[in-house]
């Protein structure tokens, strides 16, 4: 049994007949409101703080795509950006691929 099933057969129990309608969507759009602030917006925030990074990419910064790839930019295109994985190995990724960045951290 879900939350709102059990508060209904509560109410339904308790004689509560004629506001039953109006809790059922106050718990509704409680649901509703619980799940942006805990879901819906901390996914957007996130959005936006990769979209800002991946804008704010400039030649030499150490990144990672999604598929694994670590390599340093050596070409920033309008959608595209060309990554130097090893001596002289470049390789062409979608700019959207990109989900991290290691400039900061120390060569191995």
């Amino acid at each position: 049994m879900n939350f709102l099933t059990i508060v209904l057969q509560a109410q339904a129990a308790g004689g509560q007949q004629a506001g039953s309608g109006w809790s059922m969507w106050v718990m509704l759009i409680l649901i509703i409101v619980v799940m942006w602030f805990f879901m819906i917006r901390p996914q957007r925030k996130q959005q936006k703080e990769l979209q800002k990074f991946r804008e704010g990419l400039q030649k030499g910064d150490r990144i990672v795509t999604i598929g694994g790839i670590y390599g340093t930019v050596v070409e920033i295109k309008e959608k595209t950006l060309l990554i130097e994985v090893d001596n002289n190995v470049k390789i062409k990724v979608d700019k959207n691929s990109v989900v991290k960045d290691f400039s900061d951290t120390v060569q191995q």
